[in-house]
């Protein structure tokens, strides 16, 4: 994925369009206070001089599906890992709650289910039948919307000739919301895909990328502070 920061609004459609997509609880203000909120994406603000010459940058931020990712040698029970589309994945199944990834993860984008969180009617009516409702006591995470790539690939097997996954057949929640389309999904290793092409931009860096964890979201820095 590439995101640029130039584009970002910090509007959070992205973020609305996460919690829908995955099911993801609204914890209430108490549990809110007590930073147990649970957003697989959130947008970060960074002011810059003094008013009337500040300026922000909105960064989102989450889960950078590190090829070298920390979360997944800290689990004692393997309940992460890569899988062969490059995506550092969680098996909810096998996860007992230690929260070790979490502390593992550079970005803070790993979190705890601490109650089993149920949708007051008719909200549970917008619960996505292709992603499972997690139970308390299990780590979450962004998957990259894994459902919607499985999907593709499922219809992309089902169709006569060429049964790969083409460029743009796979968006994610956050990218499909994305007002000013500052999100770009994509294939890495398709050097002709639109992600590909973004992520040359003279204008890209990954967050943290001297921990070695080699991210696989790369962000364009806003064009003003280039250089």
């Amino acid at each position: 994925m590439v995101i640029d920061l130039d584009r970002c609004s910090g509007c959070e459609a992205c973020v609305v369009a996460c919690t829908a997509e995955n099911n993801l609880p609204i914890v209430g203000e108490k549990q809110f206070a007590r930073a147990r909120e649970i957003k697989w994406i959130r947008v970060e603000r960074y002011w810059e001089g003094e008013y009337p010459d500040a300026r922000v940058t909105f960064l989102p931020m989450l889960c950078q599906q590190c090829d070298q990712a920390p979360c997944e040698t800290a689990c004692p029970v393997f309940a992460t890992y890569h899988n062969q589309d490059g995506l550092n994945t969680q098996v909810y199944n096998r996860c007992i709650g230690t929260r070790t990834c979490a502390v593992y993860c550079p970005y803070e984008v790993r979190y705890f289910n601490w109650y089993s969180y149920q949708w007051d009617e008719p909200l549970e009516q917008q619960l996505n039948p292709d992603v499972s409702v997690r139970e308390k006591g299990v780590m979450e995470k962004c998957t990259f919307c894994i459902q919607r790539i499985r999907d593709a690939k499922d219809q992309a097997k089902d169709r006569g000739g060429d049964k790969r996954v083409k460029d743009g057949e796979v968006t994610p929640a956050c990218v499909q919301a994305c007002p000013t389309e500052a999100m770009v999904f994509g294939d890495f290793n398709d050097p002709d895909s639109a992600v590909s092409k973004a992520a040359t931009d003279e204008r890209n860096y990954r967050v943290l990328e001297k921990l070695n964890t080699t991210p696989s979201v790369v962000y364009l820095r806003k064009a003003e502070a280039h250089g």
